[in-house]
């Protein structure tokens, strides 16, 4: 056995997972989209929630697309399996992705075609069909999803080549019908708005948009709570894709999650780390008599923290992280994706974890950058006083 590729293996899995998380926690851009006429009442209060947004959206939409490289490098058989069979959801996601950049570019341009409010409303269209559609997709990592991976294929020079095969003809719009899937997809959703609001709280100098942020966070943190909770104990309660790893035979463990955390206790640790700054976050606060401002950081952190262990969860301690749900008897199973079976070659992963060692350089560049951009409040009247405003 290659101890060596295995390592590889789980590290690049541990990268993924990590860019997975912080976009998660960046999401936070599209839940302050969704909050835009909840809290700015005028057209100026609304152009300072969108201004203040802003300068944070590259962000969200720069880790999204190296998230999608990274797998793609590391991880090419669900890239091809998952991007290239469930593509109407990745299209969907893509297209919202887009109009949002759209929006930012134009909303303020003199004599747009469209008008403000139209660029709005797709702000509004990013942050909801954005989080749920993600959300929902990475409910089937636990769910499963309806496909056939045939590596036999490979060989047949001159024939049909394709290895994987999404078998309905949805290609993934399925997800939607799982309730755990959209349990994952509303938590997501309220999650980003529990965390837009916190941002807003904390970089917008406005006493109204203030109060009406910290009303709007107690009633988005109670959803995301029971659809968060709903999802967290259905997972922990199913039996889950597990694998031998000396025969890479696929097959179902009861409660096979829920023995992941208690196997892996530094993931559970993490997992509940996460947990408790998400909640420590919103309840400082809510709760807090003074204009408690820092609540991103804890309940930033700690979605960071919970979603890296959810995906360390899937993925790691022999668990199939991609699992099929098509066909019949045991053998259906065996389609279902691992860190083992899709990943790069050795040689593939080795020269980018070499590449991987500039990683702590750009988040040092990013926090520098955002300390920059974020050095003071942003009040109405430096937004009058802008040449350049969104």
């Amino acid at each position: 056995m290659d101890t060596t590729y295995i390592f590889l293996q789980h590290y690049w899995w541990f990268l993924v997972s990590l860019l997975g998380a912080l976009f998660v926690f960046l999401m936070f851009v599209q839940g302050g989209q969704t909050l835009i006429y909840n809290l700015g009442k005028t057209d100026d209060e609304r152009t300072l929630i969108i201004n203040s947004l802003g300068r944070k959206w590259e962000f969200t939409f720069t880790t999204l697309v190296t998230f999608g490289g990274a797998f793609f490098a590391s991880f090419p058989l669900f890239y091809s399996t998952s991007f290239g069979g469930a593509y109407w959801v990745w299209m969907a996601i893509l297209l919202f992705f887009v109009i949002q950049a759209v929006s930012y570019e134009f909303r303020s341009k003199v004599n747009n075609l469209l008008g403000k409010k139209t660029y709005e409303i797709f702000l509004l269209l990013n942050g909801l069909f954005g989080t749920v559609l993600v959300g929902t997709a990475v409910g089937t990592f636990f769910t499963g999803s309806m496909f056939s991976v045939d590596m036999a294929k490979i060989a047949n020079i001159g024939g049909n080549m394709t290895i994987s095969q999404w078998e309905t003809p949805f290609h993934g719009l399925e997800a939607v019908l799982n309730p755990i899937n959209v349990s994952l997809g509303l938590a997501v959703f309220f999650l980003a708005r529990v965390l837009g609001a916190l941002y807003i709280i904390n970089s917008v100098d406005h006493d109204d948009i203030f109060a009406r942020a910290k009303k709007h966070l107690l009633y988005n943190s109670i959803p995301f709570l029971v659809f968060f909770l709903f999802f967290v104990v259905c997972i922990l309660i199913k039996d889950g894709f597990a694998v031998k790893p000396d025969t890479g035979i696929i097959f179902m463990e009861p409660y096979k999650y829920l023995t992941n955390f208690i196997q892996m206790p530094v993931i559970a640790a993490i997992f509940l780390i996460g947990v408790v700054g998400v909640l420590w976050g919103i309840g400082s606060t809510i709760f807090f008599k003074t204009q408690y401002t820092k609540g991103i950081w804890f309940a930033g952190a700690g979605a960071v923290f919970a979603v890296l262990a959810l995906l360390l969860n899937v993925g790691y301690n022999d668990t199939a992280y991609y699992p099929s749900t098509y066909g019949e008897g045991q053998d259906y199973l065996q389609s279902s994706l691992t860190i083992y079976n899709s990943s790069s070659s050795k040689f593939t992963l080795t020269a980018m974890s070499i590449v991987s060692a500039v990683i702590p350089f750009v988040l040092a560049y990013i926090v520098l950058a955002w300390r920059a951009i974020n050095k003071k409040k942003l009040a109405l009247s430096e937004i009058q006083a802008e040449t350049h405003i969104y």
